[in-house]
């Protein structure tokens, strides 16, 4: 189509698709009177973008029909010609991250085009019906259709903009990161519906409620198996494993893991990257012309500098989506759960080392027996010992 033609070759196919997706997913929120079409896709459409760049090679150059993947005649030569090693790295990690998601997705029902996310549902109620369909097509169904292809663009940097060499110590070395944080986060996803199985199955037993499954610690994953006690499941939030030293252990992990990703490309040996062996100063211009034209005389000189952090757009697009989100979520769990204050106090949002720094200030202040019995049931536990 011609309106497609105007767009930059590389990002031709990418932009199809990710239009298809937009209207696939809004109509079907609005048939099916269900906003979280699109969160059904987070796990396959990252991955699809990097496959589409990894793989260019393998795609024919001529488009029989819309959005049928190929790869453009004027796209540049050598990205059409052989593959980049560093483009089908990264996209194997990110194969791996849709693995966890789409394995924590399916065991969650989140599959079932009936399911809704809770948060959906909260933010329905408090907006007018008009607003909330305003913000289901800007920011549920356009705005994170144009991330999730953003997160397809590092595989972009490796295959289309950097010349096809063999990986350096620094993939190496970013990919080995890649992994521990993908354990990390399995282990927490898994510590998580360990938790919410034990909690579920404990309430309604204290109910009297036979129809639920008792838990059995054996079905969980190594790593998940933690001692839960009748108080965590009275408390109603997880607070241990993982999520004793984090509020969202998941969410810094995936924060991190694409960050991971998006630095790849820019910390190799090849251009366009982060890391500068010299300085163009041929590009500085002289106080003179600084005078003359300013700010414009900058400009060469500040794009040649600061050009490749461009590139750092689709790590900072998720961590002000995720931070957004988290903010709304605790904003829910306050409200639900008595406890959550406290466990605000005690435990940094993502980080260990605000964990540590709220300790110490609790300690400090000469609350933290207080705080820890709250979030940890610490001294209910001493008291029972003596």
């Amino acid at each position: 189509m011609v309106i497609f033609d105007v767009v930059p070759p590389e990002y031709r196919w990418p932009v199809q698709f990710c239009t298809l997706a937009t209207i696939t997913t809004y109509v079907l929120s609005l048939i099916t009177s269900n906003v979280s079409q699109v969160d059904r896709l987070w796990t396959f459409l990252p991955t699809i973008y990097a496959a589409y760049y990894a793989l260019l090679p393998l795609l024919p150059n001529e488009q029989p029909f819309l959005f049928l993947p190929y790869t453009p005649r004027d796209l540049e030569w050598a990205a059409a010609r052989d593959f980049s090693p560093r483009a089908l790295l990264i996209f194997s990690l990110i194969v791996a991250w849709m693995c966890r998601l789409t394995y924590n997705t399916n065991r969650r029902g989140l599959f079932n085009i009936q399911e809704e996310d809770y948060r959906w549902a909260v933010l329905r109620k408090q907006l007018p019906p008009w607003l909330f369909q305003i913000t289901n097509l800007t920011f549920i169904s356009v705005t994170q259709n144009v991330l999730l292809l953003l997160l397809g663009l590092p595989t972009r940097v490796a295959s289309v903009l950097q010349p096809h060499t063999a990986l350096t110590l620094s993939d190496y070395t970013l990919s080995f990161l890649a992994i521990v944080v993908l354990v990390i986060e399995f282990t927490a996803d898994n510590q998580q519906y360990a938790f919410q199985t034990y909690k579920h199955a404990f309430l309604a037993a204290e109910k009297g409620k036979a129809s639920m499954e008792a838990y059995d610690a054996q079905m969980q994953w190594p790593g998940a198996r933690l001692d839960w006690k009748p108080e965590d499941a009275r408390r109603g939030f997880l607070t241990k494993g993982f999520w004793s030293y984090s509020r969202h252990p998941n969410s810094a992990c995936e924060q991190a893991f694409w960050c991971i990703i998006t630095l790849m490309p820019l910390l190799s040996p090849s251009p366009p990257n982060i890391t500068y062996s010299e300085i163009d100063l041929s590009l500085l211009p002289t106080l003179s012309m600084i005078f003359e034209d300013f700010p414009h005389a900058l400009i060469p000189f500040f794009q040649h500098l600061l050009g490749p952090l461009t590139h750092v757009v689709p790590a900072l697009a998720l961590l002000a989506l995720i931070f957004s989100s988290l903010i709304f979520t605790e904003s829910i769990s306050m409200t639900k759960y008595p406890g959550y204050k406290a466990y605000r106090e005690r435990v940094g949002m993502l980080g260990i080392i605000s964990t540590l720094e709220k300790g110490l200030l609790l300690k400090w202040n000469g609350r933290r027996e207080e705080v820890d019995a709250i979030v940890w049931g610490k001294v209910k536990k001493l008291r029972k010992a003596e």
